[in-house]
């Protein structure tokens, strides 16, 4: 059976200019994958269809908008997010969209974060795991985080490659290992150095089924009681209290580890495409809405923990296709 009124919570656009970029700044094969994906909104919207999707929440992936090559990142920042935008106008009710940041430049993220609320009316905001090897906690970045608390913002964290990547990927793809871990040293700092604690009406999302976090988790709550972090820190609680999307892999078990660290209500559905292409995609939303007892519950259940964080999608009603 295929669920339908999914609500998507990490799928990416690649808009013409955009590609461009990644092409001249030498991003062809951006993480060691093979090639840059195509990417066009009316054939995303068709695979929306087939799956079931009703609304999809845009992002722009790895490297993000931090390029070099002449461009600032505030200028690529502003670009992406108007393309995406542009999207969502013309295509109403199947996309929504992640704003892009121009960090490390704090005052030009504050900026963007006013223009991306207030004139584009984004959902949230995309956050690369590291920029150049710094990572989310740096506390330099503590106003991006205090001006997204201040605004009730819904956060999606990816990953990106780790400086090191040349040494620790063994020649693979990033993907495969290195996101994972970069994921889980991004959001283990953000715990530890006390942001997440800091910021309770901040809602993050954790992609691919939370990495490696649920089998880490009581290693580094072990960890915390000799590292004399603050104590408003509790490790457990303040994994828990992250949500999570379900692109990747989460089946047959690594959903079965995410559900001990953090409750059903915190999943969401994501697809990851294109970067996961239709085929996989398709073959990953199938064995996700055939799980569970009875069968396609777990998925219908994702569109109300997602409405939950996102209710003015309720008025985008549950695809056809």
């Amino acid at each position: 059976m295929t669920v339908r009124g999914k609500i998507d919570v990490h799928a990416h656009y690649l808009p013409a200019p955009y590609r461009e970029r990644l092409a001249a700044a030498g991003h062809t094969q951006p993480d060691g994958m093979p090639q840059i994906p195509e990417w066009d909104a009316a054939e995303h919207v068709a695979l929306m269809d087939r799956l079931g999707i009703a609304t999809s929440l845009l992002s722009v992936s790895t490297p993000g908008v931090h390029l070099g090559g002449g461009a600032s990142a505030a200028d690529v920042a502003r670009e992406v997010n108007e393309a995406g935008r542009k999207a969502v106008v013309d295509h109403p009710g199947r996309f929504g969209l992640f704003g892009s940041l121009p960090l490390p430049d704090v005052d030009a993220a504050l900026a963007e974060i006013a223009y991306c609320s207030d004139v584009l009316h984004v959902d949230g905001f995309i956050l690369l795991t590291n920029v150049d090897g710094t990572y989310l906690g740096d506390p330099a970045w503590a106003p991006v985080f205090a001006e997204l608390d201040r605004r009730q913002g819904r956060v999606l964290i990816h990953p990106t490659s780790p400086v090191c990547w040349e040494h620790t990927s063994l020649g693979r793809p990033r993907p495969m290992l290195e996101f994972l871990f970069d994921t889980t040293r991004a959001v283990v700092d953000l715990v530890l150095n006390g942001t997440i604690a800091r910021h309770p009406d901040l809602r993050v999302i954790v992609p691919h089924a939370g990495a490696t976090l649920p089998v880490i988790a009581d290693r580094v709550a072990l960890f915390s009681l000799a590292l004399g972090v603050d104590p408003s820190v509790d490790v457990l609680r303040d994994l828990a209290g992250l949500h999570f999307d379900l692109s990747g892999t989460p089946l047959p078990r690594q959903l079965k580890a995410l559900l001990e660290l953090t409750a059903p209500d915190h999943l969401h559905y994501g697809s990851d495409y294109p970067f996961t292409p239709d085929f996989v995609a398709e073959l990953a939303t199938a064995q996700l809405d055939a799980a569970a007892d009875p069968e396609g519950s777990l998925a219908a259940g994702l569109r109300a923990n997602t409405l939950a964080l996102f209710p003015h999608l309720a008025t985008h009603p549950p695809a056809d296709g």
